[in-house]
């Protein structure tokens, strides 16, 4: 009889590797379905988006930047800076609770539906294998024949096809990255204007054709980390792909004309066969699986076959398939959903309340007032401007409730896009005018003549 240490054994070793810790090569089987079928239309919404965004600017600005190189980044319009970065750590501890409690609720449905990886592999990749080489069967027979016309002309076109593919993807990444316009300068331009621009688009090329030529699912199964998470981040009420034993055990081949005494599952197969990572999804949970469906519509493919309700193989918790319960909110998602609440709510409101420029003004400490001709005096100022768009501006300063000059110390206030401008300036106010020795001003900060903020400060003068 097997014990419960004998099944779970399957638990100490991944699917994709041997006995003897050799590579062992995935043929999944062409699958089809509804869910299937949904996955790509879903997958090309994603492709196109992914396409089309670095096209779209607004005042000539990418709409998306993430130009880590250089520390720019735009989302939907807005810059951002080094100087947010208090909003890119809050906004990375909202991304950490999101994806706890979406991975609690619902599983790895990312994985298999909007993941990068599973979306180019699967719905781009994979489709042009079995256009070119034929489905799992058809590579297996092609891997074993000899090198002779037929599989070098269905190889190397693939690997022709595949290293295309990867330029175009490794070419849009970099669109996210530095912009499509620079893009475009590093493809038309002499090589040696762009060096580093070239090296990286081979370098990503290369990298992407390694992995979904070579790589494939063992960029899911060892290098991510998301499915070593979910053993932490999964309980008994998240919704999982998952076998419904109960209704399949004990297992067993149909035969024609006999009473069928055993459970659901025919042990066809068809749910290994078409798993994109090899694992046995009647086995249980397992961190090899991406959630992809393709064992849901070879189930309910054979379940429509032999007249049996589909959903052997289905989206439900193990709660649901153990004691036929319905999804249930559990503390840990109230909290996770309240500390997440609290987090955009914080976000929402820093970016709504965020400007372009940040200014301070700030009278020299430890200085006195200055005496100047005329019967006027002076206090010195420092003056720290950011400018948080990308476009370069120039600022002018003018008190507004006394008349008064002010004086730069040193250059203009000229800043370029991103940058920070520390300087000093000096007010100089009539002595007639000051009838006390603490004098609260209002300086109007100008951007090319346009008025942008207004900073409080205090003017110190003599003491009658």
């Amino acid at each position: 009889m097997e014990t419960q240490d004998n099944k779970e054994q399957f638990r100490d070793s991944i699917s994709t590797v041997s006995k003897q810790g050799k590579r062992v090569w995935i043929y999944p089987k062409k699958p089809s379905g509804r869910f299937y079928t949904a996955r790509t239309v879903f997958s090309l919404f994603l492709i196109a988006f992914l396409v089309i965004i670095p096209f779209i600017k607004i005042s000539g600005r990418p709409l998306v930047l993430l130009n880590v190189l250089e520390r720019k980044f735009i989302l939907f319009g807005l810059a951002f800076g080094p100087h947010d970065f208090y909003l890119f750590v809050l906004a990375f501890i909202a991304l950490i609770v999101f994806v706890v409690l979406f991975t609690a609720i619902y599983g790895r449905v990312f994985c298999g539906w909007a993941c990068p990886q599973t979306v180019f592999m699967e719905m781009v990749f994979r489709k042009i294998e079995y256009v070119i080489e034929g489905d799992a069967n058809k590579q297996r027979a092609l891997d074993a024949q000899p090198w002779d016309g037929e599989k070098f002309l269905k190889r190397g076109g693939k690997l022709v096809v595949f290293y295309f593919l990867s330029f175009l993807v490794a070419n849009l990444l970099l669109s996210f990255i530095i912009g499509v316009d620079d893009l475009w300068k590093i493809i038309n331009e002499p090589v040696a204007k762009h060096v580093w621009g070239f090296v990286s688009i081979n370098v990503f090329t290369a990298l992407f054709f390694f992995v979904f030529s070579y790589f494939r699912e063992q960029a899911c199964t060892i290098v991510c980390p998301y499915g070593r998470l979910q053993g932490v981040l999964l309980d008994k009420n998240s919704l999982v792909v998952a076998y419904d034993d109960v209704r399949g055990e004990p297992r067993g081949k149909m035969k024609k004309g006999e009473e069928r005494t055993n459970g659901d599952c025919i042990d066809c197969h068809l749910c290994v066969d078409v798993c994109p990572t090899g694992i046995d999804i009647r086995n249980g949970i397992q961190l090899e699986c991406v959630n992809c469906t393709a064992c849901i519509d070879a189930c309910d493919d054979v379940m429509d076959k032999i007249k049996k309700p589909r959903g052997l193989v289905r989206y439900d918790s193990l709660n649901g398939i153990k004691d036929r319960i319905r999804f249930k909110i559990t503390p840990r998602i109230i909290v996770y959903s309240i500390i997440l609440t609290l987090l955009l709510s914080i976000f929402t409101y820093l970016l709504a309340t965020r400007t372009d420029f940040n200014v301070n003004i700030l009278r020299t400490p430890g200085m006195l007032y200055q005496d100047q001709p005329n019967d006027m005096i002076s206090n010195i100022y420092t003056i720290n401007v950011v400018n948080k768009t990308f476009n370069d501006v120039q600022i002018a300063f003018k008190v507004k409730n006394m008349p008064a000059e002010i004086k730069i110390l040193g250059e203009p206030v000229n800043l370029k896009g991103q940058a920070v401008y520390e300087g000093r300036f000096m007010i100089v106010l009539d002595r007639k005018k000051l009838d006390k020795m603490n004098v609260p001003l209002y300086v109007g900060v100008y951007q090319n003549g346009k008025e942008i903020k207004t900073v409080k400060t205090s003017f110190l003068s003599h003491s009658d």
